[in-house]
């Protein structure tokens, strides 16, 4: 184990658990990697030893692999001990995967916030052949490439049913101020928001430990998206506002166990790159749209890289929640072309 600094944030191991195995981060704490088949390759999940069984933090996908790691895993790094309870961090499918599956073959409580369950139930039972006409529309209203635009719309998308197991009918609720016992430790509930609606962090009071799922990661900053399914949605608003709050109760010495990268420390500092870096965006992009632009065409500002065909969907959700934000503020205006794309335009 070795300490590298990067500008205040440092991370005290330098590689992750390999496949199949577990890296004790603390007393009666567990970091386990699992594959994702997208660029992002991985989610990271944790196990808190309860003595004679354990509570698990995220799922990853729902998958015959995930499954049989998830075998392997419970044999071997948790040592046969039963999952008795698996506590998701928000709903998205790499997080809430495995929970239905985890609750109808080992009858494991299945916790979370309200309305991370409800998104994650009523999104897997969602399932397309062919994208909505809502959807089609929306991404119209994004300034999405007739190219790409024309595949879309004939192509299977993406469905939560693909890698979200069936959800149970009950659950069990925390929220903003909630207290939660597991792994030898008492955990506050903080909530989030911005990446996803109502995203749950637990912060431990018996040491320094910070279970963040995606809303605070290292080296990287988590999507913020606007879709189809709330158009005029202002999650950058949502996540600076949480940043913001989360700051409050950051400590130097916390070790930020996150859904993804490594674990690591420095979080007063993180938190404020998180804020500033979005800021900065919106910034350059205020500037950019001083002549009308869609969000397709709001690339270059926002990510000062090139876009590939695997992140564009993502890129420009994103894209699109930074024009709606400026547009909330009224440090835009919108209007709608002629081939139906919003195009923004600074008000300064």
């Amino acid at each position: 184990m070795k300490d590298r600094n990067h500008g205040g944030i440092r991370y005290p191991w330098d590689l992750p658990p390999d496949e199949g195995e577990a890296i004790e981060v603390a007393e009666g704490v567990l970091w386990m990697r699992l594959p994702l088949p997208m660029k992002l390759d991985h989610v990271n999940v944790y196990a808190l030893d309860d003595g004679d069984s354990w509570t698990l933090i995220d799922t990853g996908f729902a998958s015959k692999r995930g499954k049989a790691l998830w075998s392997r895993l419970m044999q071997g790094a948790l040592a046969g001990k039963p999952v008795r309870r698996v506590l998701v961090t928000h709903h998205h499918p790499d997080h809430i995967g495995m929970a239905g599956w985890f609750k109808s073959e080992l009858e494991a409580e299945v916790i979370t916030t309200r309305t991370a369950w409800l998104m994650g139930s009523m999104l897997q039972l969602d399932e397309q052949a062919k994208p909505s006409p809502e959807t089609v529309t929306f991404w119209r209203r994004c300034g999405m490439t007739p190219e790409v635009l024309e595949k879309r719309k004939s192509d299977r998308p993406f469905n939560f049913a693909d890698c979200v197991a069936p959800l149970p009918l009950g659950y069990t609720r925390i929220k903003q101020g909630d207290i939660f016992t597991a792994g030898g430790r008492t955990w506050d509930v903080h909530i989030g928001n911005g990446h996803a609606p109502e995203h749950a962090t637990l912060w431990s009071r018996d040491d320094n430990l910070v279970l963040a799922g995606d809303q605070i990661l290292p080296s990287i900053s988590s999507n913020i998206g606007v879709y189809a399914t709330e158009p005029e949605a202002d999650p950058v608003a949502d996540w600076l506002a949480a940043c913001e709050r989360l700051s409050t109760y950051a400590r130097e010495d916390h070790l930020v166990l996150g859904g993804h990268k490594l674990p690591f420390t420095g979080l007063p500092l993180r938190l404020h790159q998180l804020i500033e870096n979005h800021h900065g965006a919106l910034r350059r992009l205020e500037e950019h749209i001083n002549t009308p632009k869609s969000a397709g065409d709001c690339f270059a500002p926002l990510f000062k890289r090139s876009i590939g065909d695997g992140e564009y969907g993502l890129a420009m959700v994103e894209a699109m929640a930074h024009c709606l934000h400026l547009w909330h503020e009224k440090r835009a205006t919108r209007t709608l072309s002629d081939d139906g794309a919003w195009m923004f335009q600074s008000t300064n």
